[in-house]
């Protein structure tokens, strides 16, 4: 398998794994507009040659986009290896050029959200288990920040305290979301026409700075969803989910 890194140079005309399409597609253009403004951040995008979902999306963890506190770490933002890729040792490649960037970079480890049950759009836990890391805090919720340290003596990461008690003061529905995630520039808009269709309180709140991000009241900045207050799901949903989840929610 052989792997591109996407740069300003080329990201115009390399595809970007999670959303495959031509540029003029809202999903890849709010990504690609996302990644092109993280890049000079550090972010790193490296991907299959291949066209399907395999890749790996990682940057400095002063710069995540998430309420964490891991200075001198690397923060993994996504690795996504499915479809026919997958089985292959396409992660472990993936996961070993960030390694290997990383220590070149002098981090001090590495760190990626996960959970102890496999959730969508999370690391699954029996890989970075597998692969070394372990669990170094956790918020109510159940979402878990691993970590891969370098050093015997690097001192773990956490979570910052916005974020260990997932929870907010406003009812009905709020989700907070980031156009990290490309899915999000499709089918939020479908949830919010769907909500004001079934006169269902709901209210987006998208999430367009780093500083944002990182005061964010929960672990997850791509897609978190909120019922009265409490966490719901990270889990991205199109109008026909919604729909479902607010009837067994009564």
């Amino acid at each position: 398998m052989e792997y591109i890194r996407v740069t300003k140079g080329n990201i115009d005309s390399e595809h970007i794994c999670c959303a495959i399409s031509n540029n003029k597609d809202i999903q890849v253009a709010s990504k690609k507009a996302w990644l092109s403004e993280r890049l000079d951040d550090g972010l790193v995008f490296l991907k299959s040659t291949e066209r399907g979902k395999c890749f790996i999306e990682y940057i400095p963890a002063e710069n995540a986009w998430n309420p964490i506190a891991a200075d001198g770490y690397m923060y993994i933002d996504c690795l996504w290896v499915s479809g026919a890729l997958k089985g292959h040792g396409y992660s472990t490649d993936l996961l070993n050029a960030c390694i290997e960037d990383s220590k070149g970079k002098g981090k001090k480890g590495m760190c990626i959200l996960s959970s102890a049950k496999k959730k969508p759009f999370l690391a699954d836990p029996k890989f970075l288990k597998y692969k070394g890391f372990s669990v170094c805090d956790e918020a109510d919720n159940g979402i878990q920040l691993w970590y891969l340290p370098f050093t015997d003596d690097a001192e773990p990461p956490e979570f910052r305290g916005c974020a260990k008690h997932p929870h907010i003061d406003e009812g009905g529905y709020v989700l907070y979301y980031t156009s990290q995630c490309p899915f999000n520039a499709k089918y939020v808009p479908i949830v919010e026409q769907t909500a004001k269709e079934q006169n269902i309180p709901f209210k987006a709140i998208h999430i367009g700075t780093k500083e944002e991000a990182q005061n964010a009241p929960t672990p997850i900045t791509t897609y978190a969803l909120f019922y009265n207050g409490e966490y719901l799901t990270n889990e991205q949903m199109n109008d026909k989910k919604f729909i479902k989840l607010v009837s067994q929610k009564g």
